[in-house]
């Protein structure tokens, strides 16, 4: 998981810029001030910063976006010269931001970096080096042993899956699995969040695009379809898409082909798509959001991912999985924590589930002595 370090005076903007990257799979912590800000970076070995500061910070070399809330050319040539990867005005544009972050973060055998513009918010990666180190499902509930089972039964199948679960609950790790499983582990695993792409881009970044089909297409460009082909494509928050985008969708999935926007040419596609969503789809279709013809498209296996209140009992399980999974990132010898400390932990609501479970035990590691205590989980929790 990517950690991001969220620089800003303004504690509304931290909390709310935290709150919308942890929804989007970031690890993020904040700090008011460069000097709070340059002894975390000393601590805790972050992939990106995010600052209201034009200029860099202590002694690394972490790429760093800037946030302005003054829009002018001098502005941005002081951030770029001073090695800003991005500038970025406020209001922000998330998805310019996300974008910026993701190509930051991007694993090696990723397309170059191009300039931010029309550039894709989503990741397509080799699978084999995803599968030898795609992490454990973690937990021995009977809610969280269904999953593993009907991940058993289900990905040597070409079946497509529909992973329903709230936010935070590992709906994206089933989805690994269930790639790392199938016939098709050797090929792309390719991923794309359907409600972080604008409505105008969508048709492109699903399907591509040939040269000179809109004003800013300089060059053809393969979409997420053609990019997994042969493999998996996990649509992620497919209830976010619009109505327009799911009858492209649907023709895809029905026909097997695609064409690119600008192009008359159909293609054909060997695709196992698995989608997600936090929403009630059954309800969407009744609100008239969503397509009943798409849903029994994508959905003839449905997974649904327990909440972490729904199997408090793997919350000790989970906290003893967190603490060695993150000590050995920080490289830091493994951290003990009190059986009182687990106790208060298990009894907390975890709205934000597995994903919020995780971030509270990496702050307790960050800011606790040689042991996790009680008074820690107090305190910071």
């Amino acid at each position: 998981m990517a950690k991001v370090l969220i620089l800003e005076h303004s504690k509304s903007m931290r909390n709310t810029l935290r709150e919308r990257l942890e929804y989007e799979g970031f690890s993020t912590e904040g700090a008011e001030t460069v000097e709070a800000a340059s002894a975390m970076c000393q601590k805790i070995p972050f992939d990106a910063i995010i600052t209201d500061h034009s200029a860099p910070f202590g002694e690394n070399d972490i790429p760093f976006i800037v946030l302005s809330a003054e829009n002018s050319i001098e502005s941005a040539v002081e951030a770029v010269r001073n090695g800003a990867y991005d500038f970025i005005t406020k209001p922000i544009d998330m998805n310019r931001l996300l974008g910026a972050l993701r190509r930051i973060v991007a694993t090696e055998d990723e397309e170059p970096r191009l300039p931010i513009r029309h550039k894709s918010t989503t990741r397509a990666r080799s699978a084999r080096p995803d599968c030898q180190t795609i992490e454990p499902i973690v937990g021995e509930s009977p809610e969280i042993a269904q999953v593993r089972t009907l991940i058993e039964k289900v990905a040597t199948s070409e079946a497509r899956v529909l992973v329903t679960g709230e936010n935070g609950t590992g709906k994206e790790l089933v989805a690994r699995w269930l790639h790392c499983k199938s016939r098709r582990a050797n090929a792309p695993f390719v991923e794309v969040n359907c409600a972080a792409i604008p409505s105008e881009l969508i048709e492109s970044e699903l399907f591509g695009h040939e040269r000179g089909a809109f004003t800013s297409a300089i060059k053809q460009r393969k979409g997420k379809f053609e990019q997994a082909d042969g493999g998996t494509l996990f649509m992620d928050e497919i209830g976010d898409m619009s109505l327009s985008a799911q009858a492209k969708v649907l023709r895809a999935l029905q026909e097997r082909k695609i064409s690119r926007v600008g192009s008359d040419r159909d293609i054909d596609v060997d695709v196992r798509v698995i989608a997600a969503t936090n929403k009630n789809l059954r309800h969407e279709i009744e609100q008239g959001n969503f397509r009943e013809d798409l849903y029994h498209r994508i959905g003839v296996i449905l997974i649904k991912v327990p909440a972490l209140r729904e199997r408090k009992g793997d919350v000790p399980i989970l906290v003893e999985h967190f603490i060695a999974t993150i000590c050995n990132e920080y490289h830091i010898p493994y951290k003990p924590i009190d059986t009182k400390a687990v106790e208060v932990l298990s009894a907390r609501p975890w709205s934000g589930n597995i994903r919020e479970l995780r971030n509270v035990i990496e702050r307790l590691i960050v800011l606790s002595g040689e042991r996790i205590l009680l008074s820690d989980v107090e305190q910071y929790c």
